[in-house]
């Protein structure tokens, strides 16, 4: 069962949309990125997923995106739209963990810790610009103070697994994806064996936190 909230933020509304969790424990809160909205095949897979391992999804738009904007903001006007509504994200008195991903991966990752997340949960975090590794962001992932998971395409040209460096987080690597977890038709591995490496590897890491 889906419900749906506008919640007011200094930036503009955003929208959360909720997945209740079987007798749930946590609060999975996930962000999109830049280039698109929660209509993304991994936010989809884990909203469809978790609520049965008793976590409840709120798939989180921005207010840039809500607005129907195309270009989303400078990454300070996005932590600004994300403190606005973490109030409504705690309200069922559960943790929360921070996620999202591509751009809003990096903004569970700045603000998780002031804002009292219980972990961070990147999905394609974008370690550099393509092609241009030296303008690394690794500082905002190793810097997030909380038990944090990447996962990551083994071709993501925003930065592959074998890229990144050593810190205190996990690394799921889905082999043959790309930015958004898509497989090419030729690769061994299915799109749909690809989303529940995913799947499993997310609901592994959260049964593991405490």
């Amino acid at each position: 069962m889906t419900q749906t909230e506008t919640v007011p933020t200094d930036t503009g509304e955003a929208r959360i949309t909720w997945y209740a969790g079987t007798e749930p424990r946590a609060v999975l809160a996930l962000g999109h990125g830049a280039g698109g909205g929660v209509e993304a095949r991994d936010l989809q897979a884990l909203a469809g997923a978790l609520p049965a391992e008793g976590v409840t999804v709120a798939l989180v738009e921005q207010p840039w995106r809500v607005a129907g904007k195309k270009v989303a903001p400078a990454p300070k006007t996005l932590d600004t739209g994300w403190r606005g509504l973490w109030p409504a994200l705690a309200k069922p008195g559960l943790p929360v963990i921070a996620g999202g991903r591509s751009a809003g991966a990096r903004v569970a990752c700045r603000t998780g810790r002031e804002l009292g997340a219980l972990a961070v949960l990147a999905l394609s975090f974008p370690l550099h610009p393509p092609g241009r590794p030296e303008r690394s962001r690794a500082g905002e992932l190793l810097s997030t103070g909380l038990p944090t998971l990447v996962v990551q395409g083994g071709n993501d040209p925003f930065g592959r697994p074998e890229e990144y460096p050593e810190g205190p987080y996990g690394l799921v690597e889905i082999p043959y994806g790309d930015h958004g977890f898509a497989v090419p038709k030729r690769a061994p591995l299915g799109q749909d064996e690809a989303l529940a490496l995913l799947v499993d590897g997310v609901t592994e890491w959260i049964s593991g936190l405490r």
